[in-house]
């Protein structure tokens, strides 16, 4: 029995199920189970298929190439004796897939699995026939440890090994080496002049009878740990909150230092190092960052003659919201880029097996186009929902284990990346607060989860927000003012307090409680934002839960003090002081010949530089000026950053082909089957249409008979996607060039190709 013949006796819901299996096979729909079986035994579409299997179904599958099952059917308990399992399951999921059928003669594969699975199923050679009927047990009795240790290796695959003792044909009695010695006894097999290869029959053996180890065909086990989701949350939160401190304060870097694009696109080497220390975190954080910054929108190139990495006008918008919407931006992004940031900082060397990675000189940059990867958005779909299947709050103990069954249940899927993309995505989720303690968080679950009917993207990310919010701690009104000059932040600061306190003071620690530290530097860039001595103590008086130490009011009134006694405006610019002998200490000063400035009156000076760029200036050289506006009051100069214009639909998830649903196969397999009934039909003669001249007259003649008659008639036409088809249909109308049908559908004349009634 063929795969065709299979189908055509399969019921609706078996072939609606294989279809929403491989959703290859329905792309463009098949004419009729014919087509569907030629699809389903294409060597690119039986790939696809064996990516959905396990190890042990796969297992299953290469014992049925073993067993010559893509010639002949084989029995099943032969599969069982050669996997020492009952594989009636596993059987049962290959054929739900059209891998293989079982009929009254045994069970039968496609000859595409073999070509997909590789020559040597099992990891075993070919079988030598002279084995036949020998005990190999005997025959491998009382061999030297030396040639005993050749098959052995052997055995455990591949089959095949590379030597060049395999060129010489030796006699056992000339035979010097343990290859030539085998070969002499026929215990192996010569390929070619560098190749031998086991037979099948000595493998096995060596394997005690199996195909394959227990552990192969059991599904590795992963070692848990239960946390409670309140812990998971909490832990989440707090990586969460760094997380959107380190991208603030990575996009007011670049807002004033744009980092230049490479020549061959990305970020260089040293702009990375540069984020790292600025951030003090490793490259692999950095790169993550930069990574996120961009699929979220929140970066983009300029685009301009030098172009250069510099936030858009949506980091604006980002910086205007709370903290857990904030997380849910850079999670969301994170998520559906389709970009591997692993790549650019952990490449094994070739020397490496992968344990300990090393950078290479080849590894393609952050930001550049070869971190591309289409598929990197389901690969971390399919690492977190392994987590997300695990009971809420329970983490795993090792990432390896969990790397390990993700290989098992899908073998063929990832390429030879798949384990280093695992490994990469469980770190990089951890350092964005998307899982904690091994475990995914509350926020991530409704991440993760699909839009319900009639929902959208933002209602998925709006419930994802709601849950992060709720794991954070709520914002504190208040600081700690110690005598040191430090400030602690007990808990996350209210947006309005956390703005003043990064104008007044500089962060020396994150995290849970984050320690500022207040300076001179610090006193005077709140003083040149416009704030007075009054206003900071004001401020620190209502807001420090702790006495104000002297030592700080003693610093904001000595910075006070000095500030602003020398003001500068623009002419391009100016200097004022009502303190003449100021005045001449600065026009005596070597600065002053820089700064091009020159005294206009006993108390001003003037230059032909920004005001900007003077007042730099003097306050490298030792002073403390201050700008003023047209009314003398002081302003802040501090440059605001630069923009672009965000990129078209930035953090929109990349459409995926979608699987069937239950609707859309039900009518392909209706069309299937009105082509098996067109195929089968009895006709007489008929008619077609003139090749290439669009003489329809002799169809539509027999067609227009036909509606007179009542009688069906079969029609080969070509369908929208250029695929030809058969129908029988009953004609009730033909008019404007279309044949209307008794089952509802329309063929419009010219699709025709040919016509006849069914007898």
């Amino acid at each position: 029995m063929m795969l065709a013949d299979v189908l055509r006796s399969a019921s609706d819901e078996q072939l609606a199920a294989l279809l929403m299996a491989r959703r290859d096979l329905a792309t463009p729909p098949p004419a009729d189970t014919e087509v569907l079986a030629r699809r389903a035994a294409t060597a690119g579409s039986v790939a696809r298929a064996c990516e959905q299997l396990n190890a042990r179904q796969l297992a299953v599958a290469e014992a049925l190439l073993l067993l010559g099952a893509d010639t002949e059917p084989v029995a099943k308990t032969a599969v069982d004796d050669l996997l020492g399992v009952d594989a009636a399951d596993d059987l049962a999921a290959l054929e739900r897939l059209a891998l293989c059928w079982s009929a009254d003669e045994g069970v039968s594969t496609l000859p595409a699995v073999r070509e997909a699975l590789g020559p040597f199923p099992a990891g075993l050679g070919r079988s030598l026939p002279a084995l036949a009927g020998q005990d190999v047990a005997e025959l491998l009795t009382g061999l030297p440890d030396d040639e005993r240790k050749v098959l052995d290796k052997l055995a455990s695959g591949p089959p095949i090994g590379r030597t060049r003792d395999a060129a010489v044909d030796v006699d056992l009695d000339s035979a010097r080496t343990p290859v030539q010695r085998l070969l002499a006894r026929g215990l192996l097999i010569r390929r070619d002049t560098q190749t031998v290869e086991l037979p099948r029959e000595i493998g096995l053996y060596l394997r005690g009878g199996r195909a394959f180890t227990e552990e192969t065909l059991r599904e590795p086990e992963v070692r848990t740990r239960s946390f409670g989701q309140e812990s998971v949350d909490r832990t989440a939160a707090g990586e969460a909150m760094e997380l959107c401190r380190q991208v603030g304060a990575l996009l007011a870097s670049w807002s004033q230092n744009p980092p230049p694009v490479l020549k061959a696109g990305g970020l260089g080497v040293r702009e990375v190092r540069r984020v790292c220390r600025e951030l003090e975190v490793d490259e692999p954080r950095a790169v993550l960052l930069v990574e996120v910054l961009l699929a979220a929108g929140l970066v983009a190139d300029s685009g301009s003659t030098t172009p250069e990495f510099v936030p858009t006008t949506l980091a604006d918008s980002w910086l205007a919201v709370g903290p857990a919407a904030r997380w849910t931006t850079l999670a969301a992004a994170w998520l559906d880029m389709p970009r591997m940031p692993g790549l650019a900082h952990d490449r094994p060397d070739a020397t490496s097996d992968g344990a300990n990675p090393a950078r290479r000189g080849d590894a393609p940059a952050p930001l550049s186009d070869r971190l591309h990867r289409p598929t990197a958005p389901s690969v971390r779909r399919r690492v977190l929902r392994a987590l997300a299947d695990l009971p809420p709050g329970t983490g795993i103990v090792d990432d390896a284990e969990l790397i390990a069954l993700l290989a098992w249940r899908n073998p063929r899927r990832g390429g030879r990346l798949r384990d280093d993309a695992a490994r990469w995505i469980l770190a990089e989720a951890a350092a964005l607060g998307v899982t904690a303690l091994g475990a995914v968080s509350s926020a991530t679950r409704a991440l993760l989860a699909e839009p319900e009917q009639g929902e959208s993207l933002e209602d998925v990310r709006r419930r994802a927000t709601v849950a992060m919010t709720q794991a954070l701690p709520e914002p504190v009104d208040h600081v700690l003012v110690q005598a040191d000059l430090t400030v602690v932040a007990p808990g996350p600061l209210e947006p309005a307090l956390a703005d003043e306190m990064a104008a007044i003071a500089d962060i020396e620690s994150a995290g849970h409680a984050t320690v500022y530290r207040i300076s001179e530097q610090s006193v005077r860039r709140a003083l040149d934002s416009g704030r007075t001595a009054g206003e900071l103590h004001e401020f620190f008086r209502k807001r420090s839960r702790t006495p104000v130490p002297q030592s700080l009011t003693y610093l904001i009134d000595d910075v006070a003090r000095r500030h602003g006694r020398l003001r500068g405006g623009a002419a391009s610019s100016f200097l004022r002081s009502d303190d003449e002998v100021l005045i001449a200490e600065v026009v005596s000063h070597p600065a002053a010949e820089d700064l091009q400035l020159r005294r206009i009156a006993p108390t001003v000076l003037v230059s032909p530089l920004p005001l900007a760029e003077v007042l730099d200036g003097l306050r490298a050289a030792g002073f403390s000026p201050a700008a003023e506006g047209v009314d003398g009051q002081v302003v802040d100069l501090a440059p605001r950053g630069r923009r672009v214009a965000p990129p078209r639909n930035p953090g929109r998830r990349a459409p995926a082909a979608r699987p069937l649903s239950e609707e859309q196969a039900a009518e392909v397999v209706a069309r299937m089957r009105a082509g098996d009934a067109a195929a089968a039909a009895r006709r007489s003669e008929g008619v077609r249409n003139a090749g290439g001249t669009g003489d329809t007259s002799a169809t539509v003649q027999l067609l227009t008979e036909a509606v007179r008659s009542g009688r069906q008639v079969w029609i080969g036409y070509v369908d929208a996607n250029g695929t030809a088809a058969q129908r029988v249909v009953t004609p009730v109308r033909v008019s404007a060039g279309i044949l209307d049908g008794a089952d509802n559908d329309r063929y419009p004349l010219h699709r025709i190709t040919s016509a006849a009634y069914v007898d």
